[in-house]
């Protein structure tokens, strides 16, 4: 089968997923993963961390993530599979890579749910008082909390189970509503701006933080996680009618959409803070009473109906998020056990529906876990961003691997000068994993630590006929790859301990993103070198089309 047979091959009549999905709900479905809690607390906790100069701060952050997508919006098209971020590099390095990734993207997707419930909750206790409590100014869910926050967790997994058609539908409603509220505030808030906020009247300048402060948001003040989603149409591209042409659309206008808004969300926050608020400094902004930074700026400004629909919003943008997610992440790990890294369980379809139903319900479980340890939304906001920025690592790579491998391979879009932005774009994955700090950092390294330990037990315990080929060559870079961005996490200037072992320095800062950068260069055209031939790459890709 040549690369153009595969690429027009027509889906199997009666197999595996459904492709009910059009282009504009393909985009609802990233728009609707975008705006979730990120936009409900992330002007907040980014003028906290770097003050005026998180304006700064979201349009590097969309420069960053706009290359992200570019790569993804050529793999999405060539190849229309489910859970598409954790198969790409599979094609192209075989199953360490493939697995690494998607371990990282299903991590994601998976805490991801139990933040945007927690979001919800949140902002809902503004008149359920005891939903969160308020302990050193964090707030977090009490036991009762956690209970709804379970419940709303299986409410998600029903809807689901119920099929993506219905869901997709849904989401496209709340995907209008939602940003017909962010346009509304927008224009309401800016009829009351301080412009000097921005500089002689702010505490600190412009740059209260310095550029650390600034760089330290993208990560501490949530706008990377707000910024991300645009691969939730590349996830579920086997369900869509048109994918060759609708997803690189989705991926590439649902983060133009959401990015403007968003700067937008910062500049009106920004200048709506009355001077008395920044009497203490930008770290010591707070609502008292109330646990929403819009709708508490709005009720300061006299807008209270405006309060009144944030408090209503609050409750749809971020649970509609999850609801999503459920959705993702369950084709995450239907995609792991189509690669064979988990049981087969996982990618049984319901015929009826065509829903993946074991993966829905694991998905279930893991989401209902994760609120006990987190039990607060910025408490996992730093861990969510560090494996997404993991999971997009995969995308730069495997891109510059299949354009070698598969140079004439049909792409509906095609990312030019992918020769210097694909390894430009590695290098931004890991600097974002970088600046989330070793407090962060650490515990998603352990996190995939321990996801290599379940491949080895799911390796050893199938028959010798099922076990997936390692590609131990193709994947060599994969281990010393993350022991380095460890290693450089741990000396950096993000969170790192006071006491370094074996007397070693942190790196200044500069030299800190210069090692980085160094270090992805290295780790980038090392994995080039030991990509997998085209013929590997074919076989691994001749059944894309069954799903």
């Amino acid at each position: 089968m040549t690369t153009e047979d595969i690429a027009t091959a027509p889906p199997v009549a009666g197999q595996g997923l459904r492709r009910h999905i059009s282009g504009v709900q393909l985009l609802w479905v990233s728009v609707g993963s975008i705006i979730g809690s990120g936009w409900l607390f992330g002007a907040l906790f980014a003028a906290q961390v770097a003050g005026p100069s998180a304006v700064l701060t979201w349009i590097i952050g969309t420069a960053a993530v706009a290359v992200l997508a570019l790569v993804h919006a050529e793999l999405g098209g060539m190849f229309a599979v489910s859970g598409g971020t954790a198969r790409f590099p599979h094609y192209a390095f075989g199953s360490i890579a493939g697995f690494t990734m998607g371990w990282a993207t299903w991590l994601a997707g998976v805490t991801t749910v139990p933040i945007e419930v927690e979001a919800v909750l949140q902002y809902s206790s503004n008149y359920v008082h005891w939903l969160t409590h308020v302990d050193n100014g964090a707030v977090s869910l009490t036991t009762p909390g956690i209970g709804v926050a379970a419940l709303l967790v299986v409410l998600f997994t029903v809807v689901n189970l119920y099929g993506i058609r219905a869901l997709s539908k849904l989401n496209g409603a709340i995907s209008v509503w939602k940003i017909i509220t962010l346009v509304l505030t927008i224009g309401v808030l800016a009829t009351k701006m301080h412009f000097g906020n921005f500089g002689h009247s702010s505490p600190g300048g412009f740059f209260p933080s310095g550029i650390h402060g600034t760089i330290a948001a993208l990560s501490a003040g949530g706008v990377i996680f707000a910024l991300v989603g645009f691969e939730q149409a590349v996830q579920v591209g086997a369900e869509s009618r048109s994918p060759g042409r609708d997803i690189p659309r989705a991926v590439m206008g649902s983060l133009f959409i959401t990015a403007v808004l968003y700067l937008g969300l910062q500049i009106v926050f920004i200048g709506g803070l009355r001077p008395e608020q920044l009497a203490h400094g930008w770290s010591d902004i707070t609502f008292e009473g109330i646990f929403g930074p819009f709708a508490g700026l709005a009720t300061l400004l006299g807008f209270t109906w405006l309060a009144w629909i944030l408090y209503f919003d609050a409750i749809v943008s971020p649970g509609s998020n999850g609801l999503i997610y459920v959705t993702t992440s369950s084709r995450l790990s239907y995609a792991m056990s189509r690669n064979g890294y988990i049981s087969s369980r996982f990618s049984k379809v319901n015929p009826r529906t065509g829903v993946p139903v074991f993966s829905v319900l694991v998905t279930l479980v893991v989401s209902l876990i994760c609120l006990l340890p987190f039990p607060g939304w910025q408490t996992l906001v730093g861990f969510i961003t560090s494996a997404f920025a993991l999971m997009y690592a995969g995308g730069p790579l495997a891109l510059g691997a299949l354009r070698r491998e598969l140079p004439d391979h049909a792409r509906p879009f095609r990312l030019r000068y992918a020769d210097v932005l694909a390894p430009f774009a590695f290098i931004v994955v890991n600097l974002l994993v970088y600046w989330g700090g070793w407090t962060v950092d650490w515990k998603i390294f352990c996190a995939v630590a321990f996801g290599y330990c379940l491949l080895a037990a799911s390796y050893l315990t199938k028959r010798p006929d099922e076990r997936p080929e390692l590609a131990l060559k193709s994947g060599s870079w994969v281990v010393p790859w993350l022991v380095g961005l460890a290693a450089l996490s741990y000396v950096g200037q993000y969170d790192s301990p006071a006491h370094l072992l074996f007397g070693l320095a942190h790196i200044p800062f500069w030299w800190d993103i210069a090692a980085v950068s160094a270090w992805s260069l290295v780790i980038y055209y090392w994995a080039l070198a030991v990509r997998l031939p085209a013929g590997d790459v074919l076989k691994l890709t001749s059944n894309v089309h069954s799903e």
